[in-house]
């Protein structure tokens, strides 16, 4: 059976929204709050599990402790970019809380996104996010044990790509600070 977006004549069918009618529709109330924009398309975001919950909540928990005063640590706080404004699990951003009082972030010094059933989704966000200038992304693996770790970035994408396993350390490059041992946001064995 073919999928429905495979088919040339529905692709071309499809409505791309700017970031600005994105906000229009959501302000408006069009649009539901689980919803996402991605390269111009409204997608669902899947429903977070039990797995996805523990870990994202792990790692919010490292960041918050080790993440200097001058970073903030945002919990599914949209980031709005040129075509897209994805809501990562997780980002670190620099600034005051008030600085966004008018409109989100436009960057982040590290993007973290948990794939526990969105796996494919959040692989594509690393183009998006590397266009972005966003100079680390991590998408975390729960199920794995993994973790991919995207860093330097360019319009083409990122340059470096590196999957750690549970035994390794991780690190925040932009991030002073902040390390810590893969294992500890992953469930326990």
């Amino acid at each position: 059976m073919t999928a429905l977006l495979d088919l040339p004549e529905v692709r071309q069918q499809l409505h791309l929204m700017s970031v600005e009618e994105y906000h229009r529709a959501g302000e408006t109330g069009v649009l539901s709050e689980d919803v996402e924009l991605l390269r111009g398309i409204v997608l669902a975001k899947p429903p977070k599990s039990p797995l996805h919950k523990l870990v994202a909540q792990k790692l919010m928990n490292v960041l918050w402790a080790q993440a200097p005063e001058e970073f903030k640590v945002r919990v599914r706080g949209p980031l709005t970019l040129r075509d897209s404004e994805p809501e990562p699990d997780i980002s670190v951003v620099e600034g005051k809380p008030d600085d966004w009082a008018a409109a989100h972030p436009s960057t982040a010094q590290l993007v973290v996104e948990v794939a526990v059933t969105s796996e494919a989704i959040d692989e594509s966000k690393a183009g998006i996010y590397a266009e972005a200038g966003i100079p680390e992304y991590w998408l975390v693996r729960p199920e794995q044990r993994a973790v991919d770790v995207y860093r330097e970035p360019t319009s083409e994408g990122y340059l470096f790509k590196r999957t750690l396993s549970d035994h390794h350390k991780l690190s925040a490059v932009k991030i002073p600070g902040v390390a810590f041992a893969l294992a500890d946001i992953l469930p326990a064995r």
